[in-house]
């Protein structure tokens, strides 16, 4: 019995640590590519294009991982990971950018088992978020 569970445990650590090097490393190049469209904000161009796919999840009441999407401050700042969801100026690097894009397996947002309901940004979408990202995140 306590070899099995060593053992247990043993798979455990070692499937964790597979899927954290992919979620620290996602496949850039599946990134559909930045909007061509300068002058972009958070109140104007990107709360609106998350407000059917993020919002119910990730707004004022009950945030799902601490992470709000209702406010540019919040929405940079990330949730309970403590990690930024934005990097300002490297929209390749922001955690949301790989999220949102289904670079990362058991991150994909919204979650494919709820695409139904709260629809999957679009490869344009993600492209005007990159860009905003890209533009210092304004």
């Amino acid at each position: 019995m306590k070899r099995a569970l060593v053992n247990l445990g043993i798979t455990v650590a070692f499937s964790l640590s597979i899927q954290l090097a992919a979620a620290a490393d996602p496949d850039i190049s599946k990134l559909p590519p930045a909007a061509k469209k300068d002058g972009l904000t958070y109140e104007k161009d990107i709360k609106p294009l998350l407000e059917n796919s993020c919002l119910k999840c990730h707004g004022m009441e009950k945030p799902k991982s601490k992470y709000r999407v209702d406010s540019r401050e919040a929405f940079i700042k990330g949730g309970e990971s403590e990690e930024a969801a934005v990097v300002p100026g490297k929209s390749e690097k922001s955690p949301v950018i790989h999220y949102v894009a289904d670079l990362v397996t058991d991150m994909e947002m919204p979650p494919t088992d709820k695409r139904d309901k709260y629809p999957k940004l679009t490869a344009e979408q993600i492209g005007l978020l990159r860009a905003w990202i890209d533009q210092g995140a304004k």
